[in-house]
């Protein structure tokens, strides 16, 4: 019986994401999880994987991707244009770190796969670690990128401990000094977090007006957005009173637009981090990063179409607690929450839309 209802929701997820993209039935990837290729994911005691921990080796061993060029019309089409500063390219940043490196190149897969333009998308890679860069290079030989060194010393001191140790990692906080990091000419960038993949072309959501907002983000003011701070917090008006005059609304950092103009000349780091030694003192949250970026940014918001971060999809602070789709479109999948699909998919105890994340792993050990 376990096994029908596992059947049931990988094949309901599949015929879902069918419907809502268009571009899942254009593009190659969505050969994968169209019902005639769904029992390669289906047949679980089949998987090709092990039940013990994977080694260092292991977590590093990734297959070479193939290269991507999906349209004539597309600007680039020399490699070897690599400046930063170039107009017409689209600047996306995501962190590489080692436990989370698997998330990372199957993000990254998946923008390649579904972006008109590939050749045009830059990407910008935080590291804490100096060694990821041949690998890199080594899976996605025509990548546009250049990594970062964050020093976890710049967030050490600031960081207070969360719900999840996970969420306490310095990388975590990187996102937070990308106006610092980029070069001055990169003017916008869009954020991504290690545990999503992008089914639809990325150059549309860099497309957002953000009118005079900094930063653009999926709302959702439906949400109950007390509880994001304590008791403590709200019956302090020193405090509570950050969002007098804005009615702020959830949004999750995970996925942003971001115009790094406003933000370097307005100073909003300083902001971020003045928030984070106050909850060092007085205990306002007990989130990670995201509570900061809601006490400066929420109700300041340039909103973005949900179908850009169907997040929450790794469930909750409960292991291996299964979440479905929100209503609507999808652009972006997002495995925010406490159970990743790599990890799901190699126990052999997946999620039914972990099915989706699958076609764009690259890691060798899992194949």
């Amino acid at each position: 019986m376990l096994w029908i209802m596992r059947f049931s929701g990988f094949f309901s997820a599949a015929m879902v994401m069918i419907a809502l993209f268009p571009s899942l039935q254009s593009f190659p990837p969505a050969e994968a999880i169209r019902p005639s290729h769904l029992d390669s994911y289906l047949r679980l005691p089949s998987y090709q994987v092990s039940t013990s921990p994977p080694s260092l080796e292991d977590r590093l061993s990734f297959r070479k991707a193939s290269e991507f060029r999906n349209a004539d019309e597309c600007g680039f089409t020399d490699h070897k244009i690599t400046g930063v500063c170039n107009p017409s390219l689209v600047h996306v940043a995501v962190t590489l770190d080692v436990e989370y490196l698997r998330g990372s190149i199957a993000a990254v897969h998946s923008i390649l796969h579904h972006s008109l333009c590939p050749e045009n998308i830059f990407f910008h890679f935080l590291v804490s670690e100096t060694n990821l860069e041949t690998l890199v290079r080594s899976t996605f030989p025509q990548l546009k990128f250049k990594v970062y060194y964050f020093d976890p010393e710049i967030v050490r001191n600031l960081i207070s401990s969360s719900v999840r140790q996970a969420l306490e990692q310095p990388l975590n906080y990187a996102r937070n000094y990308l106006a610092n990091l980029l070069e001055p000419c990169v003017r916008r960038v869009i954020y991504l977090d290690s545990d999503l993949v992008v089914v639809d072309d990325i150059s549309k959501l860099w497309s957002t007006n953000l009118g005079s907002r900094t930063i653009g983000a999926p709302e959702y003011c439906h949400a109950n957005f007390t509880k994001y701070f304590t008791a403590g917090f709200w019956s302090d008006e020193r405090f509570s009173g950050a969002f007098k005059g804005r009615k702020p609304c959830y949004f999750n950092s995970g996925v942003m637009v971001i115009d790094l103009v406003i933000w370097r000349r307005v100073g909003y780091t300083k902001r971020i981090e003045r928030w984070m030694e106050i909850q060092k003192s007085d205990r306002i949250y007990e989130l990670g990063s995201l509570p900061p970026f809601l006490l400066v940014f929420a109700g300041l918001v340039a909103p973005i179409e949900h179908r850009w971060n169907q997040h929450g999809l790794g469930g909750d602070n409960v292991w291996g607690s299964c979440r479905d789709l929100h209503p609507g479109p999808v652009s972006l999948l997002h495995w925010s929450g406490s159970g990743k699909p790599w990890l799901r998919l190699d126990s052999k105890r997946p999620c039914p839309l972990d099915a989706l994340w699958a076609p764009y792993d690259l890691n060798g050990r899992s194949h």
